[in-house]
């Protein structure tokens, strides 16, 4: 992996983490597991929500058509190792 795409995958765990933070706050009932993998399918899949947020909720049809493809574990369990960001350190501070 070079940096480029490192940087994009980390940058992705990162916006995965905070969606999991927002899932779990919104939906106290889902399972940590659960929300981390939401996180992680939201995050990879950025493009698409974004656009049906900005007035095109049909774009959602190409996750809702395409082959199911899962959270694989060590994803999960990569998002739970990463590094604690300062923003994330000072909010689990207060």
């Amino acid at each position: 992996m070079d940096k480029a795409e490192a940087d994009r995958h980390d940058k992705m765990l990162e916006l995965a983490e905070y969606l999991a933070d927002v899932l779990q706050k919104a939906v106290p009932s889902l399972t940590e597991q659960q929300v981390e993998e939401a996180g992680i399918y939201m995050a990879k899949n950025r493009d698409v929500f974004a656009r049906a947020f900005k007035s095109q909720p049909d774009a959602l049809s190409e996750l809702i058509n395409a082959p199911a493809e899962p959270v694989e574990k060590a994803e999960v369990e990569e998002s739970a190792e990463a590094p604690v960001k300062p923003a994330k350190a000072a909010k689990a501070a207060k």
